[in-house]
């Protein structure tokens, strides 16, 4: 689940965007997708990063953008952030502001929705449960006579959340971030957020996040409150990493920052890719892809054996885009991003999806299990037709901060297992140390460290030679 702009389109005419409201998703048939101009052309643009609009009427790169913001706030601290937020978000927050007060926390908490509270609290057990199940934890040392050999895993000390807000608010995502954290032991949670209209963070984000234990939380626009996080100012103590979804200008934003603080992942829009055959339902397949263009930028493909079902996907697609209350958008997003392609076999399929390497991949079909078997690529495998997508957006445990853009090639989703630290740990006796040192020095003579040398030459000549 992704909320990241894709670049903009292809410069069109008036007259070919008054048709494009007219098309529908295209239907591809072809024997090697995988050489096909369209379905090429689709992989590749699901891929690209570039320039894009960070709010109506503003037009820049990106990259250079957020490099100026990021220099503001290292040069000007709290009063950077502080305007540059008034300035973006029409507020009139203060340095003495920028920090939600425990007062403020504890009123929305109150005044929270007493069923959206019990709603999150089945979910975080659900997220809880998944992840103290997959915890990583240190294998047996490993002894050769006197050696021993290990590693230890420890918990990040402090993170920063990322909560998209403003009139777009994804307490989802704040679960889905902070829970594996807690799992791993994280002592401390820092939550920024942009400011609503009247200057507050969304009272259902502080309810949540007073529920998760979070007392730390900061009013600040996306790229200077992530900023603020990773470089630290005069109020906010700088974190370790920093993790949430967000637009292009977060995702280059954590591109910048990455390396002065770890990052989740640089997450692009979100996507779906749905292999099936002739067994799916048209018009359960047609709901799954529509769910994920209705992001907004958002990607639906469908590769299918069937060209009966293909057909009648796009038929329901049409049957249902008018009832989304986000359907103008869902239409572009068909139009622009999605393809319905129709593939000789199970086996052409498999490898469309392991080449795409979508962030949501689901298998519909007579048997699911042989063609989970076929697929290394995906960020997350949804098994079935009674499994969609939007159970692992929100409830089942898995989170949803996925790989986008083909990054599921090299790309793990978020787990409790991202903010744990591996360090190995080595213990050597006299006698181990004096059985290796020649094949140490040996080493380390080739490669002209005289230094790493000698410093495993004196315990051995040592101990062997008093004298010397």
């Amino acid at each position: 689940m992704s909320v990241l702009g894709f670049p903009l389109p292809l410069q069109k005419s008036v007259i070919t965007r008054r048709l494009t409201r007219l098309m529908s998703i295209r239907i591809i048939k072809s024997e090697k997708p995988l050489t096909d101009k369209a379905v090429i052309a689709l992989r590749d643009r699901l891929r690209e990063g570039g320039v894009v609009s960070g709010r109506p009427g503003a037009v820049g790169n990106v990259r250079d953008i957020v490099a100026g913001i990021i220099k503001g706030v290292k040069e000007g601290g709290d009063t950077f952030v502080v305007k540059h937020t008034n300035d973006f978000h029409k507020v009139a927050l203060t340095p003495e502001t920028l920090r939600v007060s425990q007062q403020d926390i504890q009123a929305a908490r109150a005044a929270a929705d007493p069923e959206f509270l019990e709603l999150a609290r089945r979910t975080i057990a659900n997220i809880r449960e998944y992840q103290q199940s997959i915890r990583v934890e240190s294998p047996p040392v490993l002894r050769r006579g006197g050696r021993e050999l290990s590693v230890r895993y420890t918990p990040i000390m402090r993170i920063g959340i990322y909560v998209p807000g403003g009139k777009a608010i994804y307490p989802s995502s704040l679960l889905m971030t902070a829970v594996p954290a807690m799992v791993a032991g994280v002592e401390e949670i820092v939550m920024v957020s942009p400011p609503t209209a009247d200057g507050d963070i969304h009272s259902m984000l502080l309810g949540l996040a007073d529920e998760l234990g979070i007392d730390e939380i900061y009013r600040a626009a996306g790229v200077a409150g992530l900023a603020a996080l990773a470089c630290g100012t005069e109020t906010i103590r700088p974190v370790a990493k920093i993790c949430g979804p967000g637009n292009a200008f977060i995702a280059e934003t954590k591109r910048q920052l990455f390396g002065r603080v770890g990052i989740d992942s640089i997450a692009g829009p979100s996507e779906v890719l749905i292999i099936a055959d002739e067994s799916g339902r048209a018009d359960w397949v047609a709901g799954d892809m529509l769910a994920q263009v209705e992001h907004d930028p958002g990607s639906g493909v469908l590769v299918t054996t069937s060209a009966e079902l293909a057909d009648g996907v796009k038929g329901d697609i049409e049957q249902q885009l008018p009832a989304l209350e986000r359907a103008d958008a869902a239409r572009r997003c068909l139009d622009d991003y999605s393809l319905i392609i129709v593939v000789p076999d199970i086996d052409t399929a498999c490898e469309v999806a392991n080449d795409f390497a979508p962030e949501h991949l689901q298998i519909i079909t007579a048997d699911d299990d042989a063609v989970l078997a076929k697929i290394r690529n995906a960020g997350a495998i949804f098994l079935g037709a009674h499994t969609p997508v939007p159970l692992g957006d929100y409830y089942a445990g898995p989170s949803h901060v996925l790989p986008t853009g083909g990054g599921a090639k090299f790309f793990a989703p978020l787990s409790v297992n991202d903010f744990l630290k591996a360090s190995s740990v080595v213990r050597y006796d006299a006698e181990s140390l004096s059985a290796d040192a020649d094949d140490v020095i040996d080493f380390a003579t080739r490669e002209g460290l005289t230094g790493h040398a000698r410093t495993v030459q004196m315990r051995t000549k040592t101990r062997s030679n008093p004298q010397d």
